[in-house]
């Protein structure tokens, strides 16, 4: 319930449960006497008896009353409800021409207790047309960064790339280096073996032939 209806309801609702209340000792002249003018409306409660007419009627109003009271019940029920009631009310008194003036709106001197009772359509329409109100977002607003800010940004950043690029020039030039020095040590190593085996080949043939020097002798 919003705080908005509670005044709304709270009037209305202990004005009809009043009413209501006071009608469970309702005798049966004051009971024949609504329902001979309920009749004008509705012509279909004059087959109930007076004494349980009367009685209906005042349950109606108490319930009527406690729908508006009770917190647990949604406004928008509580203004159905009433717009019932209030609806029932406004028929009976148009169709009343002893309450009405000779246009049939106006209220006579005898129709200005129940025109009265207008004002609870009117609160019945604002329950029911209230509606909860949505949620307000908060938009987030970025404030876009200074221009020097951004240059200084976009400055440190490049130097970052560039030195990062540089780091990188480096160790792939020296990782070429020592590519490089190994392979030249291999190749040393390679021809110093050939060198060795060169030299061992020329001195078995020098020996071979000293040996046959020796055996033709």
């Amino acid at each position: 319930m919003k705080l908005s209806h509670i005044p709304l309801r709270l009037t209305t609702g202990a004005y009809i449960l009043n009413s209501g209340l006071n009608k469970r000792n309702l005798d049966a002249e004051s009971a024949a006497y609504l329902q001979q003018s309920a009749a004008k409306a509705f012509p279909q409660v004059q087959d109930i008896e007076p004494a349980k007419f009367g009685k209906l009627l005042s349950n109606a109003e108490i319930c009527v009353g406690l729908s508006l009271l009770l917190p647990f019940v949604p406004s928008r029920l509580a203004g159905l409800v009433l717009g019932c009631f209030s609806g029932g009310m406004i028929r009976m008194y148009l169709k009343t021409p002893e309450m009405t003036e000779a246009d049939g709106i106006r209220p006579s001197p005898d129709g200005l207790g129940l025109a009265k009772d207008a004002w609870m359509a009117g609160i019945a329409a604002a329950l029911i047309l209230d509606r909860k109100r949505p949620k307000t977002k908060v938009k987030v607003v970025t404030i876009p960064t200074p221009v020097m800010g951004t240059a200084a940004a976009v400055g440190a950043k490049g130097a970052g790339k560039a030195a990062a690029k540089a780091g990188k020039t480096a160790k792939a030039a020296k990782t070429a280096k020592a590519a490089k020095t190994a392979k030249a040590a291999k190749s040393d190593k390679s021809s110093k073996a050939a060198k060795i085996a060169k030299a061992a080949a020329a001195a078995k043939i020098a020996k071979a032939a000293k040996d046959r020097k020796s055996a033709a002798k």
